[in-house]
C-alpha cells in the first residue's frame, strides 16, 4: 500500500498548503477503516474541505461516512467553537454584574484570536481527554497549512505560560479562571503530542523544492517542541521516461531533482510515496485508488479535449498598471501558487517601471525564494511577527502605560504579553502596508483562507483592543476596511486550481468576501495541464478533469478571469515568473 503505514492511535497529517494533508488523511483512515479498524478524522483547518472530499456534510459531532463502515469525520468550526466558548465563559455573569461589565466581557471575546483559543479549546479536548475518543482505535488529525499548524501545536505551552505567569485581572483571554481550569487537559494536550508510542506525525509534502523546504522546516520546529516521531510522505509524484513531449520531461525531472536535493535530515526519515494520478481525489473511490494507485485505468493514448480557454494574465496586468496606484491581493486555498502569481503580478509592473512592494501576510511565506535577485522597481517584504510584536508593545507602554500605577502597568504588561497580541500587531502591519498603495503598487500574497478571513475580520476587534489599551487609532488602520472595499484602490485576485476542491473553495472566499463588502476583481487559474500542450497519455487524462472547472470559473463565478498553463520552466526568476504573464 502507498499510504502510510504507522500503528500510532494518534495521526497528524500537516505540510504546506496544497500537498494534499486532507486527501491522504482521508484516504489512511478510510484504508484502516476497510481493514477493520474504527477510525475518527478531525479537520482543525478553518478552512477545511474534508466534508467535500468524504462527500458528505459533517459538523462538530463524529457522522458516519457512508460507505466507509467504521470510518466517522468531524470538523471543528472554529466560529461555532467560538461562540459555545464565549456563552461558556460569560454566562455565569449574567444577572451577577452590571450591563456594562457583561457588554465589556462579550468584547474582549469577540475578536480573531477568540476563535483561535476556542477551536485550540475543541482540539484538546479530543486530544488531551482520551475519554472523548474512547470509541475509536486511530484518531487522525487533519491539520491547516503549516504555519497555522505550528501555532496550533505551540498553544498548549504559550496558554500554560501565560496562565502561570498571570497574577490578576482580565486579558483578552477574558477571565483567567476560565482557563485554569483547562491547564491539566493542556498539559495532557502536550505530553500526547510528544509521546512516541501514541502520536505519529506525518510531513506531508510534493517533490517540489518549495514543499520539501517547508517540510524540513516543520521538522525541525517539531524537534524543537519534542515532536519526533515523524515520517515522510511524497504526494503526487510523476514520473516518465518519454522524451517527446516538454510538460511531462519537466514535471518528471523537476520532482527527482526536488528529491535529491532534499536536506539530509528529512530524507533520514521513514517515508512513503504516492504517485501522480490520473483525477482528482474527491469521494471513496479516488480514496481508496490512492491507496492502490497500481489499479488506476490510464489510458495509453492522450485525451483530445474540446473546451474555450480564458485568455493569460497578460491583459489583466495592463488593465491594472493603467491605474497607477493601488493594492493587489492575491488570495484562495493554500498550494494554489498565490505567492507565484502575486510575484509575477509584482514582477510585471516593476518592469513597466511602476513602484512596487511585494509584501505577504503569510507566516509561511516563500515570496522572496520565488523572485530570486534584485529588479529595478521591486521591493520586496515580509510582515514579520515577532518584530511586530515588539514594536506594538512598545508603542502600547509607551502611550498608555506612563498614565498608568505600577499595579496598572503590570496588568498592561501581563495582556502583552498574551498570544493574542500577534495577531493584532500582524494586523496593525496588515493596515499599514495596504496604506503604502497611495503612492505605487502594493502587491500583497496573503495568507491561507482561513486565516486570511481572520485577519480581514479582525478591524473591529482591533479598534475595541486599542481602545481599551488606551492607545491610538492609526489612520492607516481607520481607512483599511474602506480601502478593501474600493474597488479603485483594491484589486482581489482569486487565485485557484482546475480542481474541485479548490474552485469550492474560492468559490466560498468569493461569498465571504462579498458579505464583507469586498468585490474580487478576477480569478485566476493556474497550473492548468489542459492548456499545457502535453500529450502525454497520464497527463492528458488529468488535464480532461479540468475542462468542467474552468468553465464553471469562466462562466458562472468570475466577471473575469486569466489562465495560467502549467509551465515547463521553473516560475521562479524574473525570467521564469515573465513566462507566468505571457504564456
Amino acid at each position: 500500500m502507498a499510504l502510510p503505514d504507522t500503528q500510532t492511535r494518534y495521526l497528524f497529517f500537516t505540510g504546506k498548503g496544497g500537498v494534499g494533508k486532507t486527501s491522504l488523511s482521508c484516504a489512511t483512515g478510510l484504508a484502516m477503516a476497510d481493514a477493520g479498524k474504527k477510525v475518527l478524522i478531525v479537520s482543525t483547518d478553518p478552512a477545511s474541505n474534508l466534508d467535500e472530499v468524504l462527500g458528505v456534510g459533517l459538523s462538530q459531532i463524529p457522522t458516519a461516512i457512508p460507505g466507509a463502515s467504521g470510518l466517522f469525520a468531524l470538523n471543528i468550526d472554529p466560529e461555532a467553537a467560538a461562540h459555545a466558548y464565549r456563552e461558556r465563559m460569560v454566562a455565569p455573569y449574567r444577572g451577577i454584574l452590571p450591563p456594562a461589565a457583561i457588554q465589556s466581557m462579550e468584547e474582549q471575546f469577540s475578536g480573531a484570536c477568540t476563535v483561535e483559543i476556542a477551536a485550540f479549546d475543541e482540539f484538546s479536548k479530543l486530544l488531551g481527554d482520551p475519554r472523548a475518543t474512547a470509541d475509536f482505535d486511530h484518531v487522525i488529525f487533519d491539520t491547516a497549512p503549516t504555519g497555522h499548524t505550528l501555532r496550533l501545536l505551540t498553544l498548549p505551552s504559550a496558554w500554560s505560560e501565560f496562565i502561570s505567569s498571570s497574577t490578576g485581572g482580565a486579558s483578552c483571554l477574558g477571565p483567567l479562571a476560565g482557563l485554569e481550569k483547562q491547564k491539566a487537559l493542556y498539559a495532557a494536550t502536550v505530553e500526547r503530542l510528544s509521546n512516541a508510542e501514541e502520536t505519529t506525525v506525518i510531513l506531508v509534502s510534493r517533490p517540489e523544492a518549495a514543499s520539501l523546504r517547508e517540510a524540513n522546516r516543520t521538522r525541525g520546529e517539531l524537534a524543537e517542541l519534542g515532536i519526533i516521531n515523524l515520517m515522510l510522505a511524497i504526494n503526487g509524484r510523476f514520473t516518465t521516461y518519454r522524451q517527446d513531449d516538454a510538460i511531462a520531461e519537466a514535471m518528471s525531472q523537476r520532482a527527482t531533482k526536488a528529491l535529491v536535493d532534499m536536506p539530509e535530515a528529512l530524507a533520514e526519515l521513514p517515508g512513503t510515496t504516492i504517485p501522480f494520478l490520473p483525477r482528482g481525489t474527491v469521494g471513496l473511490e479516488a480514496l481508496r485508488l490512492m491507496a492502490h494507485p497500481e489499479s488506476a485505468n490510464v489510458l495509453a493514448e492522450p485525451v483530445a479535449t474540446e473546451t474555450a480557454l480564458p485568455p493569460g494574465l497578460g491583459g489583466l496586468v495592463e488593465d491594472i498598471a493603467s491605474t497607477g496606484h493601488g493594492v493587489i491581493m492575491t488570495m484562495g486555498k493554500g498550494g494554489v501558487g498565490k505567492t507565484t502569481v502575486a510575484a509575477a503580478i509584482a514582477v510585471a509592473l516593476a518592469k513597466r517601471g511602476h513602484k512596487v512592494i511585494l509584501s505577504t501576510t503569510d507566516p509561511a511565506s516563500h515570496v522572496a525564494n520565488t523572485i530570486e535577485g534584485n529588479i529595478a522597481g521591486l521591493t520586496v517584504t515580509r510582515i514579520d511577527p515577532a518584530r511586530e510584536v515588539a514594536q506594538y508593545t512598545e508603542d502600547v507602554l509607551e502611550k498608555a502605560g506612563k498614565q498608568l500605577d505600577a499595579g496598572g502597568r503590570a496588568m498592561l504588561e501581563e495582556d502583552l504579553r498574551s498570544p493574542c497580541t500577534e495577531e493584532i500587531a500582524v494586523f496593525r502591519a496588515f493596515a499599514r502596508t495596504v496604506d503604502e498603495g497611495k503612492d505605487g503598487f502594493v502587491v500583497l500574497d496573503t495568507a491561507p483562507t482561513g486565516h486570511t478571513i481572520l485577519l480581514l475580520d479582525a478591524a473591529e476587534a482591533y479598534h475595541r483592543e486599542v481602545m481599551r489599551t488606551q492607545g491610538d487609532m492609526p489612520e492607516a488602520v481607520r481607512e483599511l476596511l474602506p480601502r478593501l472595499r474600493d474597488k479603485k484602490y483594491t484589486r482581489v485576485m482569486l487565485v485557484t486550481l482546475p480542481e474541485a476542491t479548490p474552485v469550492h473553495e474560492a468559490e466560498r472566499l468569493q461569498g465571504d468576501l462579498n458579505r464583507a463588502g469586498i468585490t474580487p476583481h478576477a480569478w485566476i487559474i493556474n497550473q492548468s495541464l489542459l492548456a499545457s500542450g502535453t500529450h502525454d497519455p497520464l497527463l492528458s487524462q488529468r488535464g480532461a478533469y479540468e475542462a468542467p472547472f474552468i468553465r464553471r470559473v469562466a462562466d458562472e463565478l468570475s466577471q473575469r478571469s486569466a489562465l495560467i498553463p502549467w509551465l515547463a520552466e521553473t516560475p521562479a526568476g524574473e525570467a521564469g515568473l515573465s513566462k507566468v504573464i505571457s504564456a
